[in-house]
């Protein structure tokens, strides 16, 4: 049964985060930019670079929607996953909590900076993440049912916080 759906922007801790709150909720965990990779048998990155961003979010919201309605406990999106009309549309209908993890400027550049595996922000990560920040946090906003910073805590912090706005907090 799916409970929590982790959306945000790149860098924010979505994968591990999610990692963590599956271990907290001993239920199933899933990337879907690692299920991308193991469908494609490509990196991000090349995906985009051989492909355009145009045929990989078609694969991104297959495996998306996929994952959805799949009995993964916690799944992770990637970051743009959410401008997908049906991807909105089917994390709406989902009964799972919808966590929008936040992270502040100084701590993500530390995250994506001279990473070659996020490709929308590999040439002016500042400048870039901050466009893409502007464009998604209305859509990012509108989705999340429990919003979360994740400066400066580790991602079981995260997780052991999230249980408690949850309700599931373990005594």
């Amino acid at each position: 049964m799916l409970r929590a759906i982790l959306i945000g922007p790149p860098g924010s801790g979505k994968s591990s985060v999610g990692k963590a709150l599956s271990r907290e909720l001993s239920t199933s965990f899933a990337d879907t930019d690692e299920l991308i990779v193991e469908k494609i048998g490509q990196s991000i990155a090349d995906i985009f670079a051989e492909r355009g961003e145009a045929e990989f979010r078609a694969i991104e919201r297959d495996v998306v929607l996929l994952a959805l309605r799949s009995n993964i406990g916690v799944v992770s999106l990637g970051g743009g996953a959410v401008l997908d009309l049906q991807v909105q549309k089917a994390i709406r209908e989902s009964a799972a909590q919808v966590i929008l993890l936040h992270i502040g400027l100084k701590n993500v550049l530390a995250r994506i900076s001279n990473k070659s595996d996020r490709p929308l922000v590999t040439q002016d990560p500042e400048r870039q993440w901050k466009e893409l920040l502007a464009a998604r946090t209305p859509i990012y906003e509108s989705l999340a049912t429990i919003v979360i910073a994740t400066d400066n805590k580790k991602p079981y912090e995260v997780a052991r916080e999230l249980m408690s706005r949850m309700g599931l907090a373990r005594e």
